[in-house]
């Protein structure tokens, strides 16, 4: 049974993993945490995957994950979003996810950031809609009735 961990806790260990990060990377990590944050008073973060920070609003927005010489933020539907500011510069083949790497002396566009954080938001919520549609069929009663 797959257990869950409760968003303080999932805060509290994001916050241990950031401090143990004592150069640029925990800065930067923070950094893009503390924008995420203040984008909507709704996300919530989560640990999953044996150790990545996740921030989620009616499913997931983005994972983080500070590697070697990058800190690496994945947006889950990343390709169905509009990237006007042009941040995404990895993961560019996918068709599902797209990332943004961060390297050291990178500076993290907090407004660009702010705009797809909410354009992630939007599509989850899109998602949520399509799903609860009053009157919607499933192909497998559709194809019952036929």
């Amino acid at each position: 049974m797959k257990k869950n961990i409760a968003p303080q806790a999932a805060s509290a260990l994001i916050d241990r993993k950031i401090n143990n990060l004592p150069d640029w990377r925990g800065k930067t990590l923070a950094k893009i945490r503390k924008t995420i944050l203040e984008t909507d008073d709704e996300i919530i973060e989560e640990w999953k995957w044996m150790g990545s920070p996740v921030w989620s609003r009616d499913g997931i927005i983005a994972v983080g994950n500070a590697h070697k010489d990058k800190v690496k933020l994945t947006f889950a539907q990343g390709a169905s979003l509009p990237d006007h500011d042009k941040l995404f510069n990895a993961g560019l083949e996918g068709k599902v996810w797209r990332a943004i790497d961060f390297r050291e002396n990178d500076r993290v566009n907090e407004p660009a950031l702010r705009n797809l954080v909410r354009a992630a938001i939007a599509y989850n919520q899109s998602k949520l809609k399509r799903k609860t549609r009053p009157g919607a069929t499933t192909k497998a009663r559709g194809k019952m009735k036929q």
